[in-house]
């Protein structure tokens, strides 16, 4: 028989899964894989999935030593192909499942440490109707950053907890070397990005002694060493080269050198969080800082001082390097809802605990109703966003052949001998031919100088449609917005 109790906990989690489902996971098959990262990562697991070497990963048959992160979000789109088979779902359910995770680690935090469902919640909230958190190479594509930004609120959160005065604190040692040796095996380096801020920390609570002394602390830095400088020993002796290629990607290049073009100024990070990607809720951070450090409650207080260090540090690493892209701020992003959610928080909890409002049965709901009314618009906006994707303005062009491509898989269409010519980094659309392919269907991908004649030709880019209309005698037998089908016949030189 259900408690009290036990009823208010089923609905407080139902609600808590009810708020957080459809910003997550709706939709997530409906954009076509993307290129540059999703789409490499797709292959990676794609091959893997085919030549089982859960070592070594694989690009077009040879070791990529181009992609050199760990493997382990590659071995959890793997884990997800093999039960549902090769498409979108499979390549984005890791990076969905993380973001969900993400909210889960939230929520217990509060509970936890501050024993509120509400805090944890309002922070959920927030964090998923944040549209840089929300969004492609974030919650709702297979790139590494949700698995990343998972791995180091877990290990961050809990290292917090570690640090505190409570029972049991000596458990949460073992979550935060679990989430940094995950984080490593995720993004590499980029894993321990977090760390300055502990040491910080450690230090301005007077506990350095506390961790030297705690043998927990040594038994999990040995499993932390042993796992990750296995890992990266055991892929060296089966892929040579391979520490060297990391050095080159990892620790050198991209933060000292700017790559592919993406050169931006020290404020890039901030004027796309205050303009689009954290732009409902910038503005309460400050006041967020300020309500908690001036709050009675030193446990409020504490959390402030830990968040405030860890966006600092992570806000000035990611702006000081060489190389920026806009989805190098996702970790910012449980953090910066933890700042939010203080003076939200603080006003729920002064109204739910007024004594008029408790005097009366309607007024009781006041609270929540004011909660509602903050929260309905932001949701109601990344609902919008996430129920039918759009494709930005300057992408949408570009990404025409790969709705084309994605639906002849779908509708099992016959591209048997047909040639897609494509110039330039083509895995979004291998990753569509390699998937015909498996479908007995003989199509590849070349480029316009190996077009021969009398072949049947898939075009999208204006200078190869150009070229073939320039070079051969042709007939259109299908148009799908930018992409042409060509029936070609002979050279026109030999006119």
């Amino acid at each position: 028989m259900l408690t009290r109790n036990n009823y208010h906990t089923i609905i407080k989690i139902l609600l808590f899964i009810g708020i957080v489902y459809f910003p997550i996971f709706l939709h997530l098959e409906y954009l076509p894989i993307r290129i540059w990262d999703e789409s490499r990562l797709a292959l990676n697991a794609y091959e893997m999935h085919e030549n089982g070497n859960f070592l070594v990963t694989y690009f077009k048959g040879n070791p990529d030593m181009w992609n050199t992160k760990p493997p382990l979000m590659i071995w959890s789109q793997v884990f997800f192909i093999k039960l549902f088979g090769v498409g979108e779902l499979a390549i984005r359910l890791p990076a969905a499942l993380a973001a969900f995770l993400t909210c889960v680690v939230l929520i217990i935090f509060s509970l936890k440490y501050l024993k509120s469902y509400w805090f944890g919640l309002f922070a959920v909230i927030i964090l998923i109707t944040s549209k840089g958190f929300i969004s492609v190479h974030g919650a709702k594509t297979g790139d590494y950053d949700s698995l990343l930004v998972f791995f180091l609120t877990l290990s961050s959160l809990a290292f917090f907890m570690y640090l505190q005065n409570i029972e049991n604190n000596k458990k949460y040692i073992y979550f935060f070397f679990i989430g940094l040796i995950l984080a490593v095996l995720t993004k590499g380096i980029v894993g321990l990005m977090l760390t300055p801020t502990l040491f910080l920390f450690t230090l301005i609570k007077k506990k350095l002694v506390f961790i030297l002394k705690d043998k927990h602390f040594y038994i999990n830095l040995g499993i932390f060493i042993i796992i990750v400088f296995g890992y990266y020993f055991l892929r060296e002796l089966k892929n040579p080269g391979y520490i060297k290629a990391v050095f080159d990607n990892e620790l050198g290049g991209r933060y000292m050198d700017t790559l592919g073009g993406h050169k931006h100024g020290f404020w890039y990070f901030y004027k796309n969080i205050i303009n689009e990607r954290f732009k409902i809720w910038y503005w309460i951070v400050p006041i967020g800082v300020i309500i908690g450090f001036i709050h009675r409650n030193k446990k409020i207080k504490s959390i402030t001082l830990f968040t405030l260090l860890i966006i600092v540090q992570y806000f000035l690493t990611i702006s000081f390097s060489h190389t920026k892209l806009s989805w190098y701020d996702l970790p910012l992003y449980p953090f910066l809802s933890v700042l939010v959610s203080i003076p939200i928080f603080w006003i729920f909890t002064k109204l739910r605990y007024n004594k008029f409002l408790n005097s009366n049965l309607f007024y009781k709901t006041i609270p929540f109703l004011i909660v509602i009314a903050i929260f309905i618009s932001s949701y109601q906006s990344i609902i919008n966003k996430v129920f039918k994707p759009k494709e930005n303005p300057w992408d949408q062009e570009f990404y025409n052949i790969s709705y084309f491509m994605k639906d002849a898989v779908k509708s099992n269409k016959n591209f048997n001998n047909h040639l897609l010519v494509y110039h330039g980094y083509n895995a979004h659309l291998y990753f569509y031919t390699k998937l015909l392919n498996d479908k007995k269907q003989n199509i590849k991908i070349i480029s316009k100088e190996e077009i021969k004649g009398s072949e049947t030709i898939i075009a999208d880019q204006k200078e190869t449609k150009e070229y073939i209309e320039d070079n051969f005698l042709y007939e259109i037998i299908e148009k799908y917005k930018n992409v042409n089908v060509y029936k070609l016949e002979k050279p026109r030189l030999n006119e």
